[in-house]
């Protein structure tokens, strides 16, 4: 009975797999990939890929889980290198090295010793090459990035190195590794010295010693291995053979992930669904601020229901550009040894102490250590020109510390002080120039001036010249056609004829939505959308300002543009193709609804591209028709934003326009958490509000994974951004902040219809 069963398992998901774009196959010496058209080697069970998968605009090598709607990373290919482009290549050589063909160079994807004659993506998610005798030259089990899987160990030396976030699998800032001493010990990845003090989370096993690997077996269990015999399980709850669903697999991650915390993850795929179940199974911290290095130097961890944020000690300024983007790094804008000079760029410093309650940081490298009082020892770091920071702790205890100040964590249960210095500069006294230097200064201003004056004519006549030569470049498109390739170089986009999209879409045959068409370009390679645009009352110069707007946008949650063409009164737009299909067809017309996660995925997908269009693209662009049937999915399922651009000119101009998406995102919102499309938007925002006020989370969204704390968030942000008053909804930016826990989020009011 189990065989058969097995057997019914292995056909359910090669079925599930067939139709799609990737390929399961013996992998042969010539095989090959490419991000487009062949961009994987699958496992028998459809469940691991190996291949290209899209980060950004750009790809890596790696394999994945195959979950939908977003794959799930556990291995990448030199992933400290820049993305490679869609034209790259994964070439399986008939002299048996696997390359990565991008750019015109090969590079090596594996580190194989001897030639292969084949590979395998096995169900496992091991990734192997064979030599001629069958024999494994290579496995990428051996090879860990941030990830071990079920089966999969990590022996002595090794370690995993988290990633920079969840969707930028390069190198971040933390590193688990099994010391020879048998202690897998956590720390941060730029701690030079490796000190205990520098550890955040350890197995403490290091006295027992002989341990030789961490493995995870298939239940679930993370065990430490001495002489080939478990002798530890690091998680106290395991999963139970007995506790699986009948026709269900189970497959097990453990994942550094980017804020330094190692979780165990389980992954149920049920046999009558496409769909996962995830759930955490277990965590080495329970407070993100545990991790030493999550915050960067000078600054101070705080927590907050699970999430964290990083603030700035006194006196300190956040860099622009954090490490790997992970970091929230502060400076001082002078040394220490200005600050003992008491000078800089002819100001004189003066000093003031701010303290901190509460406040634990690494003071391994304090230079003083003194039995003061608490006011002693604020009093004696103001005095010392060599102390940036004192902490006073334990009644008497005073250490002085020099710079940076890290692993600083802020909690109620912690009870020290830390004094910060910080300057106040006040000007010198003036003194009178010599003639000689008089005469310096009249001749450098008299010198700059002119050459700022020679700049601001340049910048003007530039910008006229631009602003004619895009005038004609427009002109050409109604008039004379042979200058199209201008305004296709200028604005990176392909000017196709009538005939080319009557033959790409045969006859505009396939409708995929309204004036929408499926078709074919590049020889039939590329899949399109053909936009037929219903607005001809509105002129040339209207669809100048769209198309110049369109063009100009590039970013990951927006539908790329691809081209035009115009014939007479006909304008049609040419738009990439969203294998996945909308998010209307996701919540209301889908098997199962989407996943807790999903739902915040898509919903943070959706906020990012609106804050494009609202206030990164080069000219602004207020949508007005945000709707789930406008939100579509590509084949990595990233929510992307289409017809944009298309809006009236009215709005382009003020900031009610900008409200206007807002509610519409709002509606948006709401719907992704309650998959409801069967009530009007005023019954549908009142029911929502009486479940927030009520606190009956289980009526608005049927899921047993939900993260309640997260779901209010959600709530309280949809029900803002829906708000009668325009001017009482939040900006894009202040959405965003709210849901990733950034800024707080005030207590929305019962919503009424709206006056838009």
């Amino acid at each position: 009975m189990a065989f058969i069963l097995l057997i019914f398992l292995r056909l359910f998901f090669l079925l599930i797999t067939q139709g799609s774009q990737f390929t399961s196959h013996n992998i042969t010496l010539g095989s090959s990939l490419s991000p487009y058209s062949n961009p994987a080697w699958v496992s028998a069970s459809g469940l691991f890929a190996f291949g290209f998968y899209q980060e950004d605009n750009g790809f890596r090598v790696g394999i994945w889980l195959a979950t939908k709607p977003e794959i799930i990373v556990v291995w990448t290919a030199n992933r400290d290198d820049p993305l490679v482009s869609s034209n790259s290549t994964i070439n399986l050589i008939t002299n048996g090295w696997l390359l990565l063909h991008t750019n015109g160079e090969d590079k090596n994807i594996t580190t194989q010793r001897v030639p292969a004659t084949s590979a395998s993506m096995h169900d496992s998610g091991n990734f192997l090459l064979y030599d001629d005798s069958g024999v494994a030259i290579w496995e990428s089990f051996e090879h860990p990035c941030d990830t071990v899987l079920g089966g999969q160990e990590l022996a002595t030396y090794d370690h995993l190195v988290s990633s920079v976030s969840p969707s930028h699998h390069m190198s971040g800032n933390f590193v688990l590794n099994l010391q020879n001493n048998g202690n897998l010990v956590a720390y941060p990845l730029y701690a030079g010295s490796r000190l205990d003090d520098d550890s955040y989370w350890s197995t403490k096993t290091s006295d027992l010693g002989g341990y030789v690997s961490m493995y995870l077996n298939h239940t679930g269990s993370l065990n430490m291995v001495k002489d080939g015999v478990t002798q530890r399980v690091l998680n106290p709850v395991i999963l139970s053979s007995g506790s699986r669903k009948r026709n269900e697999i189970v497959i097990f991650r453990a994942t550094l992930r980017w804020d330094g915390n190692f979780v165990l993850y389980s992954h149920r795929f049920i046999s009558n669904s496409t769909r996962m179940i995830m759930k955490k199974e277990w965590e080495a911290l329970h407070d993100p601020c545990e991790a030493k290095g999550i915050c960067g130097s000078n600054s101070y961890c705080v927590s907050n229901g699970g999430n964290f944020s990083c603030h700035c000690f006194p006196g300190f300024l956040a860099f622009n550009e954090t490490r790997n983007g992970n970091f929230y790094s502060c400076y001082r804008n002078f040394t220490d040894e200005e600050a003992c000079n008491g000078k800089r760029e002819g100001l004189k410093l003066s000093y003031n102490i701010t303290s901190l309650e509460n406040i634990k940081l690494r003071d391994h490298y304090s230079y003083s250590v003194m039995n003061l009082s608490k006011e002693a020892c604020r009093q004696s770091c103001l005095d010392d020109c060599n102390c940036w920071a004192s902490l006073h702790a334990n009644a008497f205890s005073c250490k002085m510390l020099k710079v940076p100040i890290i692993y600083a964590v802020r909690n109620k249960s912690i009870l020290s002080t830390v004094f910060i210095k910080t300057s106040f500069p006040y000007d010198p006294p003036e003194y009178p120039l010599r003639n000689e230097t008089k005469k310096l200064v009249y001749i450098l201003a008299i010198t700059l001036g002119c050459l700022a004056f020679m700049c601001t004519i340049m910048a003007f006549f530039s910008f006229f010249f631009y602003r004619v030569h895009a005038h004609n470049s427009f002109e050409s498109i109604s008039g004379n056609t042979d200058h199209l390739e201008v305004f296709r170089d200028q604005f990176r986009l392909r000017a196709f004829s009538y005939d080319d999209l009557h033959k790409a879409t045969d006859g505009f045959k396939e409708m995929i939505g309204r004036n929408s068409y499926k078709g074919f370009i590049s020889e039939g390679k590329k899949a399109v959308i053909v936009k037929r645009l219903e607005r001809l009352f509105e002129g040339e110069g209207w669809f100048r300002e769209e198309i110049t707007a369109i063009a100009q946008t590039h970013h990951r949650n927006l539908v790329g543009l691809l081209g035009f063409c115009i014939q007479g009164s006909t304008k049609l737009l040419v738009y990439e193709f969203m294998i996945n299909g909308s998010l209307e067809d996701l919540l209301f017309n889908a098997e199962t609804p989407p996943g807790w996660e999903e739902r915040v995925r898509v919903t943070l997908d959706v906020a990012r591209g609106i804050l494009y269009l609202h206030e990164e693209c080069e000219a602004p662009i207020i949508h007005c028709n945000i709707t789930p049937r406008n939100i579509l999915f590509d084949e990595f399922w990233t929510a992307k934003i289409s017809d944009f651009g298309l809006s009236s000119k009215l709005w382009r101009s003020n900031q009610r326009g900008s409200k206007v998406d807002i509610y519409s995102f709002g509606v948006v919102l709401l719907k992704i958490l309650c998959c409801r499309n069967d009530m009007e938007i005023d019954v549908l925002t009142t029911w929502v509000y009486n479940c927030f006020v009520n606190k009956d989370w289980n009526r608005l969204i049927e899921d047993d994974e939900v993260d309640v704390w997260m779901l209010e968030k959600m709530v309280k942000v949809g029900l803002l951004c829906i708000q009668n008053e325009p001017d009482s909804r939040p900006s894009i930016k202040n959405v965003i902040l709210m849901l990733e826990g950034t800024t707080d989020i005030p207590i929305p009011p019962s919503p009424t219809p709206p006056l838009i």
